[in-house]
């Protein structure tokens, strides 16, 4: 009986080592860091492919305007937190970037530890944060003010930008568009709303919320679509039905 009970507490001190020993274990895991898919130093120069979305003519009229935009990181500096922050000046030439190179605006990109924020014309964004892994959320537009757009545009579209999700959608994979290929792609996707568009019914309000992101390892932003716009069927009203709002589509 002696040797029976002391077998028995010997496998159950065993089977507790043994738990013990598996919960003890700890998995590391480590994500790429932000550098990897924004490397940023003074010089570098990237050439994009633009579209741009417009209304004319009071906003009856849709035409796309085609251009290239050329984004210079001009110098390395330290933002009103003390933080360092790198300036970029943004060019603009025709589609065939034949006639000279004009400057068409400045912005900000800022990379602290675990997030870069894009900071244009006052409006702060962040672009990416850690971790960089599949499905992961944030609140990437948490600085903008209530209706950013406003007074340009005066529409709906940005009554709740600072609610927008921004989530890392799967994980990195190959991406092509028009041609080109990238490898070790990561997609930002902040906003996916629509509502009758097409616009299949002309007497129907009607809105186009878009937001999606792609950014190559060690290249950077290889592919943005950005479309904010709303329909407005103007019932009795002087002109008739019009969009108010924009889009780009960039590559």
């Amino acid at each position: 009986m002696r040797n029976s009970n002391f077998a028995l507490r010997f496998i159950f001190w065993s089977l507790t080592l043994g738990l013990v020993a598996c919960t003890d274990k700890t998995e590391t895991l480590s994500f790429p860091p932000l550098s990897d898919y924004a490397p940023l130093s003074v010089g570098k120069y990237i050439t994009y492919r633009v579209d741009s979305l417009v209304f004319t003519n009071f906003g009856r009229s849709t035409e796309i305007h085609k251009y290239q935009m050329k984004h210079v990181v001009d110098a390395l500096f330290t933002d009103g937190m003390g933080r360092p922050s790198y300036r970029i000046i943004r060019y603009i030439s025709d589609s065939t970037a034949r006639t000279a190179w004009q400057p068409d605006g400045t912005y900000y990109i800022t990379s602290v530890s675990d997030q870069l924020e894009w900071t244009e014309d006052n409006l702060r964004v962040i672009k990416l944060h850690q971790p960089l892994r599949a499905e992961y959320t944030w609140k990437g537009n948490r600085f903008l003010p209530t209706d950013p757009f406003e007074p340009l545009y005066n529409f709906s579209n940005d009554d709740a930008m600072a609610d927008w999700n921004f989530r890392i959608d799967g994980n990195p994979t190959t991406f092509t568009h028009r041609g080109n290929t990238y490898a070790e792609v990561l997609t930002v996707d902040a906003a996916n709303e629509s509502f009758n568009v097409p616009i299949t019914s002309p007497n129907v309000y009607a809105s186009r919320s878009r937001s999606i992101e792609r950014y190559a390892k060690n290249i950077g932003l290889v592919y943005r679509e950005f479309e904010l716009w709303e329909y407005q069927p103007n019932p009795g009203g002087s002109g008739g039905p019009y969009k108010i709002g924009f889009g780009i589509t960039q590559w």
